[in-house]
């Protein structure tokens, strides 16, 4: 929790309201942005993200398993996140799990839209290897090491930056197996397919604070939001999801407008974190 005095609440709010944040920043721009890429090798990507001080790093992992039957044409992707104790001191015992459980829903939500996956932005058919019967399990897991802010942003680029990183093994299906039996499969050591991530989306959350709403809010302008909505939009201009939070309500208007206002931020911060990821990675092919 941010404990600020009256006059430090108010110095932030009135400077939201000029456009000149206590950092400096207008109400639209994000904090520097730094990417690093393959950051755990035993993952089969990876990728560490920092907005400013908010420092997150994500991971993927993985398996073969089997489609489930009310999505025999799919893969599955399952996240998980993780918020360290040392990143914040609220972070220990219940308050760190039920942060990890609302982040992990909100990321679900807004990279795999809805049960029925409509408006993915992750492809789950592209991980079928023998419809009804082998597919890839994607197990990605989230990890806050600093928080100052705007988490679930962090997050979902970390998680985009992880997924370009990720090289799926090459499955050889062995033999044609009957209807009611498992195929064999033989994974490749040595050939790998990289992970298509041009549909997925960047998350753009925008916290109102008095009349107005910002991006990549700090936690201590956090501390001063009255709701936030989170939208996550892919490379197309294509919504994928969007949540609120906090208690009071927006006009139907004002959130047409925040969706207008996070299609043009979307569009900088995909285009950033696509030159970071480049750069990553070329960095780490050179090492």
């Amino acid at each position: 929790m941010v404990g600020l005095s009256e006059g430090e609440q108010e110095f932030i709010k009135g400077g939201i309201a000029q456009d000149l944040r206590s950092d400096g920043r207008k109400r639209y721009t994000y904090r520097p942005i730094y990417v690093e890429t393959g950051v755990i090798p035993q993952a089969n990507g990876s990728a560490r993200v920092r907005m400013g001080s908010t420092d997150v790093i994500a991971s993927v992992k993985a398996e073969l398993g089997r489609p489930s039957a009310m999505q025999p044409d799919k893969g599955k992707v399952a996240i998980f996140v993780d918020c360290s104790p040392t990143a914040e001191p609220t972070f220990e015992g219940r308050g760190g799990e039920e942060l990890s459980a609302e982040l992990s829903s909100a990321l679900q939500h807004c990279l795999l839209g809805g049960k029925s996956g409509a408006g993915a932005g992750i492809d789950l058919s592209s991980l079928v290897v023998v419809e009804g019967k082998v597919c890839w399990d994607l197990y990605i897991d989230g990890l806050v090491i600093s928080s100052d802010g705007n988490l679930l942003d962090a997050l979902g680029a970390a998680i985009k930056a992880a997924l370009s990183n990720t090289g799926i093994p090459s499955v050889h299906v062995a033999a044609e197996a009957a209807s009611d039996e498992q195929p064999e499969v033989d994974i490749s050591d040595e050939e790998f397919l990289q992970f298509d991530t041009s549909g997925v989306p960047v998350i753009t959350t925008l916290t109102k604070v008095g009349k107005h709403y910002i991006v990549d809010a700090t936690l201590e302008e956090e501390s001063q939001m009255s709701s936030a909505v989170s939208i996550s939009i892919n490379r197309q201009g294509h919504i994928c999801g969007m949540i609120k939070r906090g208690g009071v309500g927006l006009d139907p208007s004002v959130i047409l407008d925040m969706i207008s206002v996070a299609n043009f931020v979307s569009r900088q911060l995909m285009d950033k974190l696509d030159s970071e990821i480049a750069a990553a990675d070329a960095d780490e092919d050179e090492s």
